[in-house]
């Protein structure tokens, strides 16, 4: 099983570096976010075993994904409020 995810890492991150060089306008960011995404969900669910964890694991992990969200939010909202003061925006 453990195999099977580091080789499914070893894939995404090939496909992070190919897409790195793949001009696809605005939507590299997207890609690469969703990728980034995948290899995220894959480290916590096997590799920090949450799979496998309690119910209390699973809230705790959960609160601290909305958390993270939520700051990620602040930040594009703040990042998208600044119209012509960010460089190369």
């Amino acid at each position: 099983m453990i195999l099977g995810v580091a080789s499914a890492m070893m894939v995404l991150l090939v496909a992070t570096y190919a897409i790195a060089h793949v001009d696809l306008g605005p939507f590299n960011i997207v890609v690469a976010l969703a990728i980034a995404f995948v290899k995220a969900i894959l480290v916590v669910l096997f590799f920090m075993e949450l799979k496998w964890s309690g119910r209390l694991t699973w809230v705790v992990a959960a609160a601290g994904m909305l958390w993270l969200v939520l700051l990620l939010a602040g930040t594009l909202d703040d990042a998208m409020t600044r119209a012509g003061r960010l460089p190369g925006w």
